[in-house]
């Protein structure tokens, strides 16, 4: 065994170099965390909401926030902040996501797309038709967009529970699906819930959009001009009544998917620049007193950020922030709803509520497993490899799960209507509690003790 020689910085819990992780395996491992802390959140904001700190919890959301200069200054309550700000974010890293998955990803080959963008259409379309079969018209027409949407975190969070239960190509499944449906929440966001358009505005985000195509194009791949061209982007939406949270999903589509270098030529380099640090290691082994050997991995690391493509970069970076800190914040600001045990009836009975449950549970279920079945029995496509239909069955009820953007689509629709959106929120956090446990349940029960991955 070689033992320290007492020169040498030992560090046995450092596997950096060891740990090599695709970018689908780290990303449902992120999101199968930021599950379980969204539970966490949801239920500290039901406490809050039902205990004696309710109105301090009300009071702090609705505390105004200013940012900005005498004569620039944008003023908005805390939670509007969350939700038109800290949720920008949030699209931002679903548009990397989504520009991923497109170029690259699951969604890249269309024989491996057909079965999840067929499955996440019939999640949106039944759910749509079954809560406009409850709530036709009037004000509560405009919560039709609610049960469209999945919830990726709560639903990756539950299926990783089963562990070798489930084949691995059933979450790739899932985390395809969920993204389509999040691809069409963000479409009815931007073409159904927007009120009145402000010109001026408009156009500014369409010219800063055009610019960030055109350093795009330009080969610029530092992500510090982007950035601050998203804030300007983020102020243009904001004032052009076009939700502003879209820009991050505009700014995310900007950001290069080529890195500068091609792994050919960055290989050719690192093994020149190998030889070059073992020529300084040589001349002095400590790297604090040594500086041709530090300036020398610098340049090292630097090879390696620009090997690498800008957006799967900054993707990689925004798992930490939307996993632990943004998604869970939300759940803090929004998850807060007050429960009156007496009225339970009304509000389980209330058409918002019960359209948006129903929409999310039985909607979710027929739309997504009826859609797959007839795609395949008419050959449009196959169960992926080690899949069946009982475990695409357990993924529609899973479908249900549609919290973070089911409860913003509904702060959209019923921004002007606080009772319907209480009855909404409940509507949203009932179907997504009984979506999760019979989606677990079926699973659970139907599959085999243990299933090699």
């Amino acid at each position: 065994m070689n033992r320290p020689t007492g020169k040498e910085y030992i560090a046995p819990w450092e596997k950096a170099f060891d740990r090599v992780l695709s970018p689908l395996d780290e990303f449902i491992h992120r999101q199968t965390t930021s599950g379980v802390l969204l539970m966490i959140c949801a239920t500290v904001a039901m406490y809050l909401a039902n205990s004696p700190w309710n109105e301090t919890y009300h009071h702090l959301l609705e505390m105004p926030f200013t940012i900005g200069v005498e004569g620039f200054q944008l003023s908005k309550s805390l939670h509007h902040w969350i939700n038109d700000g800290l949720m920008a974010l949030f699209f931002f890293f679903i548009g990397l996501e989504l520009k991923r998955e497109i170029l690259v990803g699951e969604l890249a080959d269309p024989k491996h797309a057909i079965l999840p963008i067929i499955a996440a259409i019939g999640g949106m379309v039944v759910p749509v038709l079954i809560y406009l079969s409850i709530n036709p018209e009037g004000h509560a027409f405009k919560g039709w967009g609610v049960p469209m949407a999945t919830d990726i975190a709560f639903a990756l969070g539950t299926l990783a529970l089963l562990g070798n239960r489930i084949p691995k190509n059933l979450l790739t499944f899932l985390v395809a699906l969920a993204i389509v449906d999040d691809l069409g929440a963000v479409l009815v966001i931007a073409l159904f819930y927007t009120e009145t358009i402000y010109t001026p505005a408009l156009l500014t985000a369409a010219i800063i959009l055009i610019l960030l195509f055109t350093i795009n194009l330009g080969g610029v791949r530092r992500p510090l001009p982007y950035l601050l061209l998203g804030i300007v982007l983020w102020i243009a939406m904001l004032k052009s009544g076009i939700h502003a949270t879209l820009a991050g999903i505009f700014l995310a589509f900007t950001i290069p998917m080529r890195p500068k270098y091609n792994p050919d030529r960055f290989l050719s380099q690192i093994n020149e620049k190998i030889d070059q640090i073992k020529q300084a290691y040589r001349k002095e082994g400590n790297i604090i007193k040594n500086d041709e050997l530090r300036s020398r991995f610098h340049a090292l690391g630097e090879g390696l950020n620009l090997v690498q493509a800008p957006a799967q970069a900054l993707e990689r970076k925004m798992h930490l922030p939307t996993a632990y800190l943004i998604i869970p914040i939300f759940a803090l600001a929004n998850a807060g709803i007050p429960i009156n045990w007496s009225s339970a009836g009304d509000i389980l009975t209330h058409p918002v509520s019960m359209g948006i449950a129903a929409g999310l549970v039985l909607g979710k279920l027929i739309g997504i497993a009826g859609f797959s079945w007839v795609a395949i029995k008419i050959g449009l496509t196959s169960f992926p490899h080690g899949v069946d239909f009982k475990h695409i069955i357990g993924v529609a009820l899973m479908g249900g799960i549609g919290f973070t953007m089911s409860i913003f689509v509904a702060e959209l629709g019923f921004a002007h209507h606080p009772e319907d959106l209480l009855m909404a929120k409940t509507g949203v956090l009932l179907a997504s509690l009984l979506a999760g446990i019979s989606g677990f349940l079926w699973l659970y029960f139907t599959g085999p003790k243990e299933t090699k991955k």
